[in-house]
């Protein structure tokens, strides 16, 4: 585990997906992706992406020469206030955007295949460390970032979401795999469309994810006519750079609209959005979040914390937070009036957990009402103790009032619970409440801990406090492949590590080079990249030879042998 203080301050259930990088696993064409990727990217980006890109390359210590380490990330991303962790692959969205939340990139830590340079379905350490780290360097992007997990983590999902997540990640796992039958991945894409049928009106984190998609992902910055690259989507993609500013691909100016336009992750996007600054990011997803069930509250939040069928907070207005499970909302006159939990429960104030109102305490559930207490002529949550007794309610005595819903407590007060001198609630022994003929909360449950406040002024997806709450994640069962090389690929491995072993000035290079040619046309094996990298270091060569002519002319019989890798060799010789 790293000792950046980012890291160790994280919630605990956010520590499960963090995974070893095992830099050794890095095999030597991995790193020929990288340095070629880098290549092109530092030879294009300059011209058509945000200006902070570069600087931002150098001020998180990104490479061009090697796949970075985490250690090295670390380190630059400590100068600017960051830090990064290594994940398996696609977390869910929620988990994600807390990272981000708390000012730590997730860096997925496999690298894209051999035959996916250009594009690839799944998250790897390119699209991350090369398309994410640097344009964070941007102190007020980076500041849109963290904004935007704090909002994001709180969205509400829907019970299919999970299950389109899940659907995700292990497409992307088949695609990344070349080893892949084409059946597996026909039959996985069929379930995502099945699933995706299925989802019905669009949960706050489909439409936040939307945003995040054509925001942080494939983000253009600018005017219409001439946008430049900031979305890490577009960064890391050599193709999508390219095809991104093409005429053909339609550019809108970034507004609130951009959360109804769904994407597919696995094919070039037809259109993107344009936003003239980075303070409009800002500004639409504070106008996005206006509208969630966190800043909203109310019977919709009730409603949509019930409806996700996962932990969720609702607060009232005197500042209490109940955590749990929701299960079902009284509603009187079109208004909540009472609210229940199943399973375990917290009461939290400000994100903490108050002290004898964890899990221990809620084991089996929790019920309170929601509204003003009849017969006060100021809200609740303001009543002095002297107040409290005008209206019955008296420490140590047996209290019977009525909520101006209608519900009914007797009880004997036993403690009167406040905070920053606000009632947030009232403890009471042998007590009984119902509304009408139902009966809410009965004497043989022990102590009523009733919530004070007269609205539920918000409602957000996990518990108020993670930690105090005791949240755990699993991470996915099903885990990214490690692909299994044949014993060509593995000698084709070990020409790579031989290329860069030698010294071309040295009087042997050419033999050298010339032997490890003749190695790899032993192989039977195609690899454009390794003779690229092999015609380049050719060139250091100082005594004349006749090797590199060898390789071009390897090269141009792979090029007229397939037009696909035409542009990849000729944007691969130096």
């Amino acid at each position: 585990m790293s000792d950046n203080t980012l890291i160790q301050k994280l919630p605990k259930h956010l520590h499960s997906y963090i995974i070893e990088q095992n830099y050794e696993n890095y095999t030597a064409r991995d790193q020929a992706v990288w340095r070629y990727v880098m290549k092109r990217n530092l030879d294009y980006l300059p011209k058509v992406a945000h200006q902070s890109y570069v600087n931002g390359l150098k001020t998180t210590g990104i490479s061009i020469k090697h796949i970075p380490s985490i250690e090295e990330m670390n380190r630059g991303l400590g100068k600017i206030g960051w830090a990064a962790v290594c994940v398996d692959g696609f977390i869910p969205p929620a988990a994600f955007m807390e990272f981000q939340k708390h000012n730590v990139l997730v860096i997925a830590a496999d690298i894209r295949a051999f035959n996916q340079i250009e594009y690839t379905p799944a998250p790897d350490i390119i699209h991350e460390a090369a398309g994410h780290a640097p344009i964070i360097a941007d102190p007020e992007y980076a500041e849109y970032l963290r904004y935007f997990g704090e909002i994001g983590s709180k969205a509400f999902s829907s019970k299919n979401d999970y299950k389109i997540y899940e659907a995700i990640r292990h497409l992307s796992i088949l695609k990344a795999n070349p080893y892949t039958p084409p059946k597996h991945i026909s039959n996985a894409e069929q379930q995502l469309s099945r699933l995706s049928d299925k989802s019905g009106m669009p949960s706050e984190m489909t439409l936040i994810r939307n945003l995040h998609w054509w925001t942080v992902e494939y983000g253009l910055i600018g005017s219409l006519d001439q946008p430049k690259i900031y979305g890490a989507g577009l960064l890391s993609s050599i193709g999508e750079s390219k095809n991104a500013l093409k005429y053909a691909v339609t550019k809108i100016p970034y507004s609130i609209d951009a959360m109804d336009y769904g994407f597919d992750i696995t094919k070039p996007q037809p259109q993107l959005f344009v936003t003239p600054n980075f303070k409009q990011l800002t500004k639409v997803l504070d106008e996005f979040a206006d509208q969630m069930a966190l800043r909203t509250g109310g019977l919709d939040g009730l409603m949509k914390a019930i409806e996700s069928g996962a932990t969720a907070t609702v607060e009232y207005s005197s500042g209490l937070q109940i955590s749990g499970t929701f299960s079902d909302v009284l509603i009187y006159s079109g208004r909540p009036i009472y609210i229940n939990t199943n399973g375990p429960t917290t009461l939290s104030f400000k994100n903490e957990v108050i002290k004898g109102e964890g899990k221990e305490s809620h084991a089996d559930g929790y019920g309170s009402p929601i509204g003003k207490i009849k017969g006060c002529l100021k809200p609740s949550r303001f009543l002095s103790n002297n107040e409290l007794s005008q209206i019955g309610i008296e420490m140590g005595k047996e209290c019977e009032f009525e909520f101006e819903s209608g519900i009914k407590v007797s009880g004997i007060l036993s403690r009167i619970h406040r905070k920053e001198n606000v009632l947030i609630m009232l403890s009471f022994d042998n007590c009984t409440v119902k509304h009408n003929r139902k009966t809410l909360f009965e004497p043989t449950w022990g102590q009523y801990d009733m919530a004070i406040g007269e609205s539920i002024v918000s409602a957000f997806s996990g518990p108020a406090d993670p930690d105090g709450f005791g949240l755990k994640a699993e991470a996915a069962e099903e885990k990214t492949q490690k692909i299994e090389y044949d014993k060509q690929t593995l000698k084709i491995h070990s020409i790579y590590n031989k290329l860069h072993e030698i010294d071309f000035i040295s009087k042997d290079a050419d033999e050298k080079l010339t032997s490890l040619f003749d190695d790899y046309e032993e192989t039977g094996q195609e690899d454009w990249l390794l003779l690229t990298e092999m015609y380049n270091m050719s060139k250091n060569i100082l005594v004349l030879s006749n090797i590199s002519k060898s390789i071009f002319e390897k090269l141009e019989n792979i090029k007229k042998e397939n037009q696909e890798l035409s542009h990849l060799i000729e944007t691969g010789i130096i």
